[in-house]
């Protein structure tokens, strides 16, 4: 056994496994790249990270109210979730904190299983993702089709949009129903009850986000935006909604909540808990990226950033947590560049959480609609829509279809749904691609490699060669069995299979039962250039004692045409019997 171990081969081998998980754990982690890029534009990282501050911190008290945490839950989850996700996640540009889509989850938990077992299923969560991470499971996220992820992307935008509708009209949010909904209830009361101020802001707010973000993209138009709205508020009785009295702090940290008896019973929640997370942030870093922001993102380490943000956070009392678009296309709007705008978007909420929250409670809710509206109307790409609408009439449905179910249903039906009518069209047009068509045998040649040279003189109609082409699977059955029903009239028949480019076993099976068909007739069947990944599958399907595979397959058509000619001249075979269905 020593032997074994210390042979040069086997040690470097045996080296190699047990420095693998090392190796996957260091990719992980933040490198020099990610420091240097810090340094590099700080002043507009900074100022980008507290126009993301303002924005968020509203978000995040809501979203820690809703859930049934509390609003200092919610506070505490963006200060400590955009920390962690900002030094640790894979997307440079990414702003993490509580999501609306999480109270979808953590209702039923709380009320089934109290604050106590919130906490540990978002906990649970976050091993789960790092785990996922870990297994490298991120890059199963670039399998989403562009089409889905355009379609969610101007999904989210209108979303965002009708999300700010009441706080825009001056009217309270309405808890509990869909967002289209709550935003014709809300256009319904504002025509009862005319409040032209706050729209007048949100509508000025927003249209300068739109206009200063593109003509003066290194100007913190979205903090001047607010900072000139919240004075216009003061000096003028406009009786404007305010963000109101923020919680002074965050909780101390504490594993009160951590009982291993239950964690069984909460596996399927914290399972839920890290689709969504992951989910939600995999998708915003496709989005971020089909922006072009920035450098590429790293999913295996968004995974692994979330899965630190959501291990962390219940210590503080905090809600799960997952990148959002909303606040990162507010990060993108306002010029970042690097990690440390997000970073500063977090230590700014922990400064307002302990020192300012007097001065933050003065900002009109409209003032922070008409912000977010700008960043939703500056998430829709136009261009890359009209693109897709000129190239493609399948993706272009595929994208409204994506859109509508995001804003009816939610954000994962969306994409769960998209996915799947993207598979079923994509699959559609593969088994449309597959053709078999005959080919004319030339003249005796010198002999090459291609479908038609070198085959030799055959008699007239002894011979067919017939090209297979595309990929050939469960889908496109029916039209092989149409292609080869018209195979007739003919002694041998050679079936050029070097142009397929995927078989499977049910394609395999039909191209058996037409073998064995055509044998039964009187026919010899060769097949020429079979790639040697289906050669097994070709030789289950056509199992039969009648022909050995080496005389069934063969390396090229001229190959085998050189072979069918042989049986022709040696053995004259009878007639071939015409089929009848």
């Amino acid at each position: 056994m020593r032997d074994i171990v210390s042979s040069p081969r086997t040690a470097t081998r045996y080296a190699r496994r047990r420095a693998a998980p090392r190796n996957r754990l260091t990719a992980l982690l933040p490198g020099r790249a990610d420091w240097a890029a810090m340094r590099r534009h700080p002043r507009r990282d900074v100022l980008a990270g507290l126009s993301v501050a303002v924005v968020a911190l509203p978000l995040a008290l809501a979203y820690g109210a809703s859930s049934g945490l509390g609003a200092q839950a919610g506070l505490a989850t963006a200060v400590v979730a955009g920390a962690l996700a900002a030094i640790f996640g894979g997307g440079a540009l990414q702003v993490s904190g509580p999501t609306g889509v999480m109270t979808v989850v953590l209702v039923p938990i709380i009320r089934h299983h109290g604050v106590e077992g919130a906490l540990l299923a978002g906990m649970m969560a976050g091993v789960l993702l790092i785990l996922a991470a870990l297994a490298r499971l991120g890059r199963y996220a670039r399998c989403v089709p562009a089409s889905v992820v355009e379609g969610f992307a101007v999904g989210v935008a209108v979303v965002i949009a009708l999300q700010q509708v009441p706080a825009a009209l001056g009217f309270d949010p309405r808890h509990g129903e869909k967002v289209w909904r709550a935003a014709a209830g809300t256009v319904a009361d504002y025509a009862r009850d005319v409040r032209p101020a706050p729209l007048l802001m949100a509508a000025a707010v927003a249209a300068a986000m739109m206009v200063g973000s593109r003509r003066l993209p290194k100007f913190p138009v979205a903090l001047v935006a607010i900072a000139a709205a919240t004075l216009v508020a003061q000096c003028l009785p406009l009786h404007l909604q305010r963000i109101g009295e923020v919680p002074a702090g965050l909780p101390t940290p504490s594993l009160h909540f951590l009982d291993l008896g239950v964690a069984v019973t909460l596996l399927p929640s914290a399972l839920a808990i890290a689709v969504l997370a992951a989910l939600e942030g995999l998708l915003s870093a496709a989005v971020v990226d089909a922006l072009g922001a920035g450098k590429r993102s790293d999913p295996d380490r968004e995974l692994f950033g979330q899965g630190l943000a959501n291990l962390a956070v219940p210590l503080v009392g905090g809600v799960p947590a997952t990148a959002t678009l909303a606040r990162t296309a507010v990060n993108v709007r306002c010029g970042a560049t690097s990690r440390l705008a997000s970073l500063t978007h977090a230590l700014a909420l922990a400064a307002i959480a302990f020192a300012a929250g007097g001065l933050v409670s003065a900002i009109p809710r409209a003032a922070l609609a008409g912000l977010m509206l700008g960043a939703a109307a500056r998430m829709i790409k136009i261009s890359s829509l009209t693109s897709i609408v000129r190239t493609s009439l399948s993706d272009a449905l595929i994208v409204v279809f994506t859109l509508v179910i995001t804003v009816m249903v939610n954000l994962i039906a969306a994409v769960a749904a998209g996915v799947v009518i993207a598979t079923v069209v994509t699959v559609a047009a593969l088994a449309r691609s597959g053709r078999i068509e005959a080919m004319p045998l030339e003249p005796q040649g010198d002999g090459g490699n291609g479908d038609a040279a070198g085959h030799g003189r055959a008699a007239a109609g002894d011979i067919g060669l017939y090209r297979l082409e595309g990929p050939w699977f469960f889908a496109a059955t029916h039209r092989l069995l149409q292609g080869l029903s018209q195979v007739s009239g003919r002694r041998v028949v050679i079936f050029s299979m070097a142009g397929v480019s995927a078989l499977d076993l049910t394609a395999a099976r039909v191209l058996g039962e037409t073998i064995t068909q055509l044998r039964s007739r009187g026919v010899t069947v060769l097949l020429a250039g079979v790639h040697p990944r289906h050669h097994r599958l070709i030789a289950h399907a056509t199992d039969d004692a009648h022909l050995p595979p080496a005389d069934l397959l063969h390396p090229n058509p001229a190959a085998a045409l050189v072979h069918a000619r042989s049986l022709i001249a040696t053995v004259d075979p009878p007639p071939p019997r015409e089929y009848r269905a």
